[in-house]
């Protein structure tokens, strides 16, 4: 019997009958790995330069292997490159197109070489650029931070628990809480670096290359640390792919955090932020609304990350060693992470630098709400009084406060003095926001020095690799 191969198929000598065409679109990846290209053409370039040494590959084949590589580059780079579906991914579109420039000689590209591990390099490359721009996307909303707290150093606004008016702190307090958020962030993308520039090439298919090549050498030309250490592991791990993934969702979550607040801020009951025009949109029947559909959608974002991750938490769930085609799920949910969370930190960084503050109504809100009770408590206990007492004793005062419609600081020394007589004529200094603010020196509180401190502190940080 005469074999026909699958058309493009680079398995063709075992196969008799072609690809049902529905099975080539069912199981094609081209739509969106082709992404892949630069990482592909990279480490087909070390690995032609690793047979070279190897003694598979003269160097006039290699030259000419070379060329023809720069030359697809060239192609992809001004879209001219031509695409085929039928050869199902990036990988076998690259190597069919080398055949076609250099002749049989494009054909030894392959050698010892598995889509397994070339898919699971590419991917490497692709995340370790990805991981890079995200860091210093970070650190763009990092700076807008900064400013906006160095802009506004002295500006108190009340701190927030369940939602309800706590204490009085400074807005640049509460801003560097998210720069010191996403220092975080930065730091777990920088571990996960370090796990995804583990070299897979010369893994072959599960069982390792049979070309003599140097492994720890392919490695540093490729800039990673070392080569994974196991063929069957390098093939089948997809753990960097899903450290990415949880990174990514961690930092989601917190700039969906950010923009909840944003989205409170900007609403007339709060009034704290004036959205600016470049980054609200309006309404097409209610003339008068400004919208903060930038903040809604960067609060959004998060589900979207949060469904990568758990996507491929569950293609990789009970899978055996090694590889298996599940794996080409994973590209589409760390493709999706990627984007969505570059769009996102690009967005938010001028938004950002151009939010403006209503520091009249910040501080205004800072001493409404009872905010200095706790300060009163404080008060007391320095008096003399035990701290539960003394907690107790101003939930009694506040709510004789409530009753008399007046704030604490409205209440007279006598009124103050039936709860306790160690209520002295000094207490109505310590029920001001100035005092509660300024009582907070401790590193990491927000007394004014220490929060200019901790502005230096994150000054310092936006310098730093």
């Amino acid at each position: 019997m005469t074999a026909t191969p699958p058309p493009g198929a680079p398995w063709g000598g075992r196969f008799v009958q072609p690809t049902d065409p529905a099975v080539r679109a069912f199981t094609a990846s081209l739509p969106f790995d082709h992404r892949l290209w630069p990482y592909d053409l990279e480490g087909s370039e070390a690995w032609a330069r690793a047979l070279a040494k190897g003694g598979v590959l003269t160097e006039a084949e290699l030259e000419v292997l070379l060329k023809g590589l720069a030359a697809i580059r060239e192609e992809l780079e001004r879209g001219a490159f031509p695409f085929r579906p039928e050869l199902e991914d990036i990988h076998m579109n690259i190597e069919r197109r080398l055949q076609e420039k250099v002749g049989e000689v494009g054909g030894k590209l392959h050698t010892g070489r598995s889509r397994n591990d070339q898919v699971a390099l590419d991917m490497r490359l692709y995340l370790r650029a990805e991981i890079r721009a995200i860091r210093q996307a970070i650190r763009d909303c990092q700076a807008a931070l900064v400013a906006q707290a160095e802009t506004h150093p002295d500006a108190p606004m009340p701190g927030y628990t369940h939602l309800q008016r706590a204490q009085p702190i400074l807005l640049a307090h509460h801003l560097l809480a998210y720069v010191f958020m996403l220092e975080r962030d930065r730091e777990r993308y920088r571990d996960c670096l370090g796990r995804v520039e583990r070299l897979p090439l010369g893994a072959g298919a599960l069982a390792g290359t049979t070309v003599p090549v140097d492994r720890h050498e392919l490695a540093r030309g490729l800039g990673f640390a070392l080569p994974a250490p196991n063929s069957v592991d390098a093939v089948s791990d997809r753990d960097f792919a899903l450290e990415f993934l949880g990174t990514s969702a961690i930092l989601a979550m917190h700039l969906s955090r950010l923009g909840e607040e944003l989205v409170l801020w900007a609403s007339q009951e709060f009034g704290f932020v004036e959205l600016p025009d470049a980054f609200a949109t309006g309404s097409s029947l209610m003339p008068q609304k400004k919208n903060p559909d930038v903040a809604e959608l960067i609060r959004a974002k998060a589900g979207r990350v949060y469904g990568d991750l758990v996507a491929l938490l569950t293609v990789m769930k009970g899978l055996p060693l090694a590889y298996q085609r599940d794996m080409q799920e994973d590209k589409e949910a760390f493709f999706d992470a990627a984007d969505t969370v570059k769009a996102s930190l690009g967005v938010l960084a001028p938004f950002l630098r151009a939010l403006v503050f209503r520091t009249d109504r910040l501080r205004a809100a800072a001493g409404e709400g009872y905010t200095t009770a706790t300060d009163l408590a404080d008060y007391l206990v320095r008096r003399g009084t035990p701290f539960r007492q003394a907690h107790e004793l101003t939930g009694r005062i506040v709510r004789y406060a409530i009753e008399q419609g007046r704030p604490l600081a409205g209440l007279t020394l006598e009124e103050l003095r039936r709860f306790s007589p160690l209520v002295g004529p000094d207490v109505h200094q310590a029920l001001t926001v100035e005092a509660s603010l300024a009582a907070r020196e401790v590193y990491g509180g927000t007394g004014p020095e220490a929060v200019r401190r901790a502005l230096a502190e994150a000054r310092a940080l936006l310098e730093a690799p």
